[in-house]
């Protein structure tokens, strides 16, 4: 192996330490799975590790890979082999909601409904108010418009609203117009 390859490993393996863990949840926020969101970090790691050699010089890796997490986890649900529907619900964790408080448990309220809306307006939701980006990162990472972007943002809201009948500023999701940066 020669110098080069293997310095470059070992940023590759720097890179991977320092944002696994926020890659993971934005994975899981994305599916709503934890097995799922594995495999998509996987993934997405490696067609990072695959682009390496060209991505590591400019100082959007993050961003790079980022983007490959949405595009990978929307060309899954575009895929008619990857639309699995279960025929028993199985919680990844167990539902202690009687030892939690009432704001865990609107949180939880919260994100069983983010889980059931269409893939897109839950990416909109989770790069919006997980990652706090802008309305023109949204769109730049998942490769549509802006105003689609806040289009799917207002059906998705719009949505929750409808059927948890709480404001959304009560479940902790600002409605502050956003600028595109």
């Amino acid at each position: 192996m020669s110098e080069t390859k293997s310095s470059q490993d070992e940023e590759f393996r720097e890179f991977v330490a320092a944002r696994s863990a926020a890659l993971h949840r934005a994975a899981y926020l994305l599916t709503g799975n934890w097995a799922t969101a594995e495999d998509l970090v996987q993934t997405t790691l490696t067609k990072t590790y695959l682009a390496w050699g060209r991505i590591r010089t400019t100082d959007s890796v993050d961003a790079y890979a980022r983007r490959i997490l949405y595009n990978t986890n929307a060309s899954w649900w575009r895929k008619r082999s990857n639309r699995e529907k279960p025929t028993e619900v199985f919680e990844d964790r167990p539902d202690h909601s009687r030892d939690f408080t009432e704001h865990t448990a609107m949180r939880d309220a919260m994100w069983r409904h983010i889980a059931v809306l269409p893939k897109r307006q839950r990416a909109v939701l989770v790069l919006r108010y997980y990652e706090n980006r802008s309305d023109q990162q949204i769109a730049d990472t998942l490769g549509i418009s802006v105003g689609t972007v806040k289009s799917q943002a207002s059906r998705a809201l719009a949505g929750m609203r409808k059927r948890l009948g709480t404001p959304a500023s009560a479940l902790g999701l600002a409605m502050e117009p956003r600028e595109a940066a």
